[in-house]
């Protein structure tokens, strides 16, 4: 039989767990090419209800929200299964803990400033969802890779897709900058549209409306694979700022 400090234990982990954003790898490793790892989403989703992330070999993008996880590529969108698997995501349970109407029309530096605004600090993560019409949405999606060439190399190719007039959600985080490296610090956020046929890694966007929520989040849950290729890895990224410009935009 338990006893009433492990029943208060288990009750204290469970609870951080909606405070928490749980990481999967590092971003220093996806540049790096540490494309594959051997976490499947029916191990992941345990973790949240709530994320983006990229695949092994770098098939596509993922959004979820609501319980639902999609992969983007291609120009499409479909439901992720149960045994696929993902080398680097953030994932964590969505609890709103900020609710705000937004009137547009807002450009991406309007809409992340106001989001500044409305949250307390920006020394804290927060999970940030907007449901609303965007009058342009511009994504791109990463393409499978054979090889592990770096990420830098591996975005050149990727096709890009563009939205006019509408109605979709943008999903993903805002980490603080000196997270940098471990997620992308700033806003990280990814789009699939209504109908949920196609989406991808934002790089540009105008809202003309819609519903901004945010959780926030005071804990990092931070779980390193053990694969050859990220124990080898060059994680001191020399050049990193430069880098995630060219794969985040």
């Amino acid at each position: 039989m338990r006893t009433a400090a492990e029943n208060q234990n288990t009750e204290q982990i469970l609870t951080s767990r909606t405070d928490e954003v749980y990481q999967l790898s590092t971003m220093t490793s996806l540049l790096d090419g540490v494309y594959e790892s051997d976490k499947t989403f029916d191990e992941l989703k345990k973790f949240g209800d709530f994320g983006i992330g990229t695949f092994n070999h770098l098939d596509g993008e993922l959004i979820a929200f609501d319980n639902a996880f999609y992969q983007l590529k291609d120009g499409t969108a479909k439901r992720v299964q149960p045994e696929d698997k993902s080398p680097f995501c953030s994932l964590a349970h969505f609890s709103e803990d900020i609710t705000y109407t937004a009137e547009g029309p807002l450009a991406k530096p309007e809409l992340e400033d106001l989001i500044k605004d409305l949250v307390r600090s920006e020394n804290l993560f927060y999970a940030i969802r907007v449901d609303g019409v965007f009058k342009k949405m511009n994504t791109r999606t990463v393409s499978y890779q054979e090889k592990p060439v770096p990420m830098t190399e591996a975005v050149k190719s990727q096709p890009v897709y563009s939205f006019e007039n509408t109605k979709g959600t943008l999903a993903g985080f805002w980490t603080p900058m000196f997270a940098q490296g471990i997620a992308v610090a700033g806003f990280h956020l990814h789009f699939i549209d209504d109908k949920r046929t196609g989406g991808g890694h934002v790089f540009d966007y105008v809202l003309d409306y819609g519903t901004i929520r945010i959780s926030k989040k005071t804990h990092m849950h931070l779980e390193l694979p053990e694969t050859d290729a990220f124990l080898n890895a060059n994680l001191s990224r020399a050049n990193l700022a430069e880098e995630l410009e060219k794969t985040e935009g």
